[in-house]
């Protein structure tokens, strides 16, 4: 653990060195992992516990340690001297960068594969890329060799900004009971255009197993509205992290890579930290750094060693992975083609001759491709918010004209003709 917190704080040291040098601004603030009730309270004395543990010199406050609050709060574990910055910012500003230092930055184009033999290289929609070194920093490992894609999960959660009156909040909010709420105010000094504003979070789950994405959406909007008078929304969006089970990143050499290829994965949230450790710890072993000159956590993350409770979430959620796509094709049996058109912004899935089909509606548009993950076999759901097919086991997620947009995934699905009514 501690190993972790030592990585984080490298990773945090490295991101505002940045931000100064390139002139990106943000802000220092106190964080708190909260309980919106009693029954939360065990969660963040254990949170207190554990980062105590780790040289975290976090602090315990009950209600009457904090100003009034405009929500619920039982009780509280802060921790002074956290960064908040707009990551948007951050990443042109790399950009800008990297193409200053000769750099080539290629955007819009699909990796397809990676190669060690017989020389490094990496498929594209665009061509072959010939190179040394290849760096898999895709969300969710794009090759299955290490079968990291049944290693992590894939969460997603969502986010909403408004204008409020008044003055903003002082710190940063994490409830650690559900539903989750995390409560982020933006300054003139860390926001995207010097816009004050809150931004509210929340509602995660793994991908492709909600009953309704929007309304995940619209309880964040109604909750803000109710503890904070006056809301204004003004912007939503949805993210997709990856977690691995013990919730520390993987980070390394891929296996049968022959060092050529390496990767980073399993962030669970805290990219803006975890991502420049990763990138540090993966520059020092592509430039062969002997491990006594590295950080002593790259080490130790290095040897890391999987656990008996590592495996145990592991079966649960192979369990889970499991139910769902046993679930899935027992619903699609159980509706058969045709089926009326779907409305506006909605999808639905039936069967075709004994095959999954995916029926959905957007922009005035219907179409019917292949309702199968072409990664594993999934059964995709639809998402209502986003308006995307997405696969309950290992969080692919395609368009409704079945291009592919991320996950382990790498082919589109199939488009079909529509039969009947659909």
């Amino acid at each position: 653990m501690r190993a972790y917190v030592d990585a984080n704080r490298e990773g945090m040291d490295w991101l505002t060195s940045f931000a100064d040098s390139a002139g990106v601004p943000y802000t220092w603030r106190t964080d708190h992992s909260y309980a919106q009730g009693p029954d939360g309270l065990e969660d963040v004395q254990a949170q207190h516990d554990a980062a105590s543990e780790a040289g975290l010199p976090t602090r315990m406050l009950s209600p009457g340690d904090l100003p009034a609050m405009p929500f619920p709060i039982a009780g509280a574990v802060a921790l002074d001297d956290q960064v908040t910055i707009d990551p948007v910012t951050v990443t042109a500003a790399l950009a800008r960068e990297f193409l200053a230092e000769g750099g080539t930055l290629h955007t819009g184009i699909r990796a397809t594969g990676a190669h060690a033999l017989p020389t490094p290289r990496v498929d594209t929609s665009a061509g072959t890329l010939l190179c040394d070194h290849i760096v898999l920093a895709t969300g969710s490992v794009i090759l299955d060799r290490g079968l990291y894609f049944s290693k992590t999960s894939g969460m997603r959660s969502y986010c909403v900004s408004f204008r409020v009156p008044g003055e903003l909040l002082e710190g940063t909010f994490l409830s650690v009971d559900g539903p989750t709420r995390s409560i982020r105010p933006v300054s003139d000094a860390d926001g995207p255009g010097g816009t004050a504003q809150l931004v509210v979070g929340g509602n995660g789950h793994p991908v492709g197993r909600s009953d309704s994405e929007a309304a995940a959406v619209a309880d964040l909007v109604a909750w803000t509205t109710e503890h904070f008078p006056g809301a204004e929304e003004t912007h939503r969006w949805s993210a997709q992290d990856y977690q691995s089970h013990n919730q520390i990143p993987f980070v390394g050499a891929l296996p049968r890579g022959l060092g050529a290829i390496r990767f980073a994965t399993g962030y669970a949230k805290w990219g803006l930290s975890n991502a420049p450790a990763a990138a540090l710890r993966l520059t020092a072993e592509i430039l062969g750094i002997p491990w006594r000159e590295r950080s002593t956590w790259m080490n130790a993350i290095g040897t890391r060693l999987t656990v008996p409770a590592d495996l145990a979430q592991g079966a649960v959620e192979g369990a889970k992975v499991a139910a769902a796509a046993t679930s899935g094709w027992v619903e699609a049996e159980s509706r058969k083609v045709p089926v009326p058109q779907p409305e506006e912004g909605q999808g639905v899935v039936a069967n075709r001759a004994g095959l999954p089909v995916a029926v959905s509606t957007v922009d005035g548009v219907t179409r019917a491709v292949s309702a199968v993950c072409t990664h594993l076999g999934g059964v995709l759901d639809w998402n209502d918010a986003e308006c995307t097919w997405d696969c309950p086991l290992h969080a692919s997620r395609f368009a409704p004209d079945g291009t592919r947009i991320e996950g382990p995934a790498l082919e589109d699905l199939k488009e079909l003709p529509r039969s009947g009514r659909a």
